[in-house]
């Protein structure tokens, strides 16, 4: 206990020791999160270069067969790869991005150290979580802005947007962090940039699944990157409704991969 004398005034001051109200150490860790996400040369080549790249070159350069139905015009190539860029970008980020950060994060220790802070393993979840979610705010922007300038003419309901890139994310945080928790560095390393770029080619987002075998869309129409680039398609080029189906492949991986990532995830 101390006593100091200011102005006249004498006050007895306390030491009151304790952990941060919860709501302000996620926040904190958030804040972090995202610092090291964007100053990370490596995840900006993958979140955001590598996206605005293809975005411009299949628009600019007529690689891209437009399945037949779409509306004709100069905008007709990027209408159809805008939505589907989309889908990468957010991919990108909360799977592949999240995978290997978290995985090299588990391999030095860091979430052991975390993990025996004030903040809950679940707050620290959230913290990247909203991480992932501003990164994602920052390359939609910029995206839009380069499918805006490149003759996009978006259509559909935000909110039906909304929802799939909410659920897309969900989906691809709870895979990003199940491969993360289970596998060592270098694989995780590995595996999440070999799905990125299967993923990208299999996946709906420049290759219509129409180009592929009639026995094979049905499978690959299953997969989160089909399901949210087809949705966001869907909405945005054609102007269509909620896509429940979409939404409902959506919610299911999300269920399944944030479930299977809680069981199993290893902090050591």
């Amino acid at each position: 206990m101390t006593t100091t004398e200011a102005g006249g005034v004498t006050g007895t001051f306390t030491p009151r020791p304790g952990a941060a109200p919860l709501p302000r150490m996620i926040r904190a860790q958030a804040a972090l999160e995202t610092r090291m996400l964007l100053r990370n040369g490596e995840q900006l080549l993958l979140t955001v270069i590598i996206p605005t790249l293809l975005l411009v070159l299949f628009s600019a350069v007529d690689i891209v067969a437009v399945p037949t139905g779409t509306a004709g015009g100069a905008g007709s190539s990027v209408d159809f790869l805008a939505p589907g860029i989309l889908a990468l970008a957010v991919m990108s980020t909360a799977f592949t991005g999240q995978a290997i950060a978290t995985g090299f994060e588990r391999r030095y220790g860091v979430l052991k150290r975390l993990a025996v802070s004030p903040l809950p393993r679940w707050g620290l979840m959230t913290a990247k979580t909203c991480a992932v979610l501003v990164t994602e705010v920052l390359q939609i922007a910029l995206l839009t802005a380069v499918a805006l300038a490149l003759g996009w003419s978006p259509h559909g309901n935000p909110l039906s947007v909304v929802l799939l890139l909410l659920l897309g994310t969900a989906a691809f945080s709870g895979l990003g962090l199940l491969m993360a928790g289970t596998l060592k560095a270098e694989a995780t390393l590995a595996a999440a940039n070999l799905v990125f770029l299967l993923l990208l080619v299999g996946g709906g987002v420049i290759v219509p699944l129409e180009k592929f075998p009639e026995a094979v869309q049905s499978v690959l129409g299953l997969l989160p990157i089909a399901a949210l680039s087809d949705g966001l398609r869907d909405v945005l080029q054609h102007g269509a409704g909620i896509p429940w189906r979409d939404l409902g492949i959506l919610a299911g991986w999300s269920v399944l991969g944030l479930g299977t990532a809680a069981r199993f995830f290893r902090w050591e």
